[in-house]
Order: C-alpha cells, then sequence, then structure tokens
C-alpha cells in the first residue's frame, strides 16, 4: 500500500467515548497513536495489520501517548516527531510531572503512562521534507513542536491546528492549552496549510472534513474568537462562561461535554493569556 491510500479514522473510544480521538491509518503509516489508556483498543482495531512507521503530529498525551508502548510491541517501529518533541519521547519524565499537575488525580483516567521510546526508534522531523510521499510541514501555533502531514492525494492530516469538531457540521472549538500555545504562529501555519488547498483534513478530534476551505476559514474565525475571548475577560470564570455560551448557541446540545473533555477550556484560558503576554513583550522590545 502507498500513502495514497484512503485514510482510516480508528475511532480510540476514549474514556469510553466515541467521536472524541482517533488514529489515521494510511497506507502502511498510523498517523498519531492516542493516548496508552486506549493502546488496548488501537491494536484490537489494528488486528493483523502493523504499521511500517508512525508519524505524531505533535507530543501531547492525547496524540502520542501510546507511542512507547507500540514500539515495546514492535521493537523496528520507526516513529517520526518534530526534533523540538523527540526528546520528551525519549525521556518523558518531566513532560508527564508537568501534566500531572495540572490534570491532578485525572490523569491516569485520561492519559494512563508515557513509556519512553528507545533512542533507535525515533527519527526527527523538522518541517520541509518530502517523507516517502508525504509533504512535511512545520507548523506551530497549538505547539511549538507541531506538524501536519499532507499526502499524495491531498489530505492533510492537521494534529490539532485545525482544531476540534466532534460531528459533522458542528462548531470548531480551539484547544490551547500552556505553555508554547502561540497565536500569532498558529495563523501562519493556518496559511501554510491552505497554501497546499488540501482536498481532505484527517481530524484527530474528530474525523474527516471533506471542505478544507470552509474548516479552515472557521478555525482562523475561532482563534480569533478566543484571542478576544481571552484578552475581554478579567478571569478565567468569565472566559469559560463566553465559550460555553457560544457552545449552546451553536447548537451542540449532547456533545458539549465531549468537547470539554477533549478541551479543558481552564487550560485554555491559561494558554491563551500566556501567548497574549508573549505578544505584548515582543511588542514592547
Amino acid at each position: 500500500m502507498g500513502a495514497s491510500d484512503e485514510p482510516i479514522a480508528i475511532d480510540l473510544q476514549w474514556m469510553g467515548r466515541s467521536n472524541c480521538i482517533a488514529a489515521w491509518r494510511v497506507g502502511e503509516v498510523l498517523v498519531d497513536c492516542g493516548p496508552s489508556t486506549t493502546v488496548t483498543r488501537l491494536l484490537a482495531e489494528l488486528g493483523d495489520w502493523r504499521p511500517r512507521a508512525l508519524l505524531l503530529t505533535h507530543v501531547h498525551f492525547d496524540h502520542a501517548g501510546a507511542a512507547g508502548a507500540l514500539a515495546r510491541r514492535w521493537p523496528d517501529l520507526e516513529i517520526w516527531v518534530h526534533r523540538r518533541g523527540a526528546r520528551h519521547l525519549a525521556a518523558p519524565e518531566r513532560l508527564e510531572a508537568s501534566a500531572r499537575r495540572v490534570f491532578g488525580p485525572e490523569f491516569d483516567k485520561r492519559f494512563g503512562t508515557l513509556e519512553p521510546v528507545p533512542s533507535m526508534n525515533l527519527h526527527a522531523l523538522d518541517g520541509g521534507e518530502l517523507w516517502r510521499g508525504f509533504q512535511v510541514l512545520d507548523t506551530p501555533g497549538h505547539a511549538s513542536h507541531h506538524l501536519t502531514f499532507i499526502d499524495r492525494s491531498g489530505w492533510a492530516f492537521v494534529g490539532d491546528l485545525s482544531g476540534v469538531r466532534l460531528g459533522p457540521g458542528a462548531p470548531v472549538l480551539l484547544p490551547t492549552p500552556p505553555p508554547d500555545v502561540d497565536l500569532t504562529a498558529w495563523s501562519a501555519s493556518i496559511e501554510a496549510v491552505a497554501a497546499w488547498h488540501p482536498t481532505a483534513l484527517a481530524l484527530p478530534h474528530f474525523g474527516s472534513v471533506s471542505e478544507p476551505e470552509l474548516h479552515l476559514e472557521a478555525t482562523r474565525e475561532q482563534l480569533a474568537r478566543h484571542r478576544d475571548a481571552a484578552a475581554d475577560s478579567p478571569d478565567e470564570v468569565t472566559y469559560i462562561r463566553t465559550i460555553r455560551d457560544d457552545l449552546t448557541n451553536a447548537g451542540v446540545g449532547s456533545l458539549a461535554e465531549d468537547y470539554e473533555m477533549v478541551v479543558p477550556l481552564d487550560q485554555n484560558f491559561l494558554g491563551l493569556q500566556r501567548s497574549l503576554r508573549k505578544e505584548e513583550a515582543r511588542r514592547d522590545r
């Protein structure tokens, strides 16, 4: 199989919830693998198929948490990741400790543990490469170590660049957790992906998007919306109320709880405030 084969979304049934986190199978490659709490589900869905390589859009737990477990299962598995994120997979202790402080007792239920990935399995990407039919783009914003992969048929595997959309016609919600959200870089990354005129978007949260231009425009609008909401809110409570009202007005209904599980709004506020302070510091130089 080649990179142009029709991609398949694997619903990882994260925390017993459908349509929240997906891994993508395309040709002989797996794009993102989900957290270690869903590795049993992932392997069951893969069956006898095994990936030649794992491409990671970034190393956040909901996208890369199972990488170490997969490397243990398949010792020759190639794991390709942004150069800035590779060290966190090789030695995940600091990343895990930081996340545990944020999530507290919920951490194990959500993500489990991040097993180290042996250095022999890790391969670094910087963006700009053509990797076995995938164009690799450096797309910081959600994270400094974020990549987007575009296959030969024009499918763009966008990680969290294009936000969270938990059902056809549902609204886009941007995840903006600390520590390194950069709204200016995020905006530039959206335009970098749009310039490739992708034929479809593959969202980890969740599923395929057949009208990429409309979705990318919604992402632009949400980026501006979250920037304004964070800038105008005197505190976290006000910001959360504003975004919850947006979701209600968009008619998400029973999906509201899933949206907030995937995108913790208190973390969103912290990430946005940090990005706004960085922008202000750059202006003052």
